[in-house]
């Protein structure tokens, strides 16, 4: 199943919404630090509700601490970036692709984008609107993935 990794996180409350969303998909949830934000902020506790104990969480003090665990468990690293090379709905995804997003105001750094095995973006039509928000981006690509990979339950 594809993993969320948020690449340096800034706001709480987008950090809690995209834990429900990894919780409510049984989707594992990297944190890549530096955070702008304590794991116990009560912000993001309050934006996962009660629904921390279902998120499969880790946390990776760094980018390098990060790589290492990618680097033994394998897998396609995608990144999402306005500035990517691949519509997202134009591209095919894997079970063990790791959705790479970056902070809320600068997005994923160039060292991470040059170290990704393709870079994605998610069209918009106003061309005046920069992006759209984290956990909102998260929410588009996981279950684009999830959708190709068939792991939309359809209860």
């Amino acid at each position: 199943m594809p993993q969320v990794v948020l690449v340096n996180p800034l706001i709480p409350p987008n950090t809690g919404n995209i834990a429900r969303t990894c919780a409510a998909t049984g989707t594992e949830l990297h944190l890549v630090g530096p955070l702008g934000f304590e794991i116990s902020d009560r912000y993001l506790k309050r934006a996962g509700l009660d629904y921390w104990p279902y998120v499969k969480l880790h946390y990776h003090e760094s980018l390098e601490a990060f790589k290492k665990i990618h680097g033994i468990r394998g897998g396609r690293q995608l990144g999402f970036s306005v500035k990517g090379s691949y519509n997202y709905l134009s591209f095919q995804f894997k079970a063990d692709d790791w959705l790479i997003f970056g902070s809320e105001t600068n997005g994923l750094p160039d060292e991470v984008l040059s170290t990704c095995d393709a870079t994605l973006f998610i069209p918009m039509s106003e061309p005046n609107v920069r992006s759209l928000n984290l956990s909102v981006s998260v929410a588009i690509g996981l279950f684009e993935a999830r959708r190709q990979l068939n792991y939309i339950d359809n209860q």
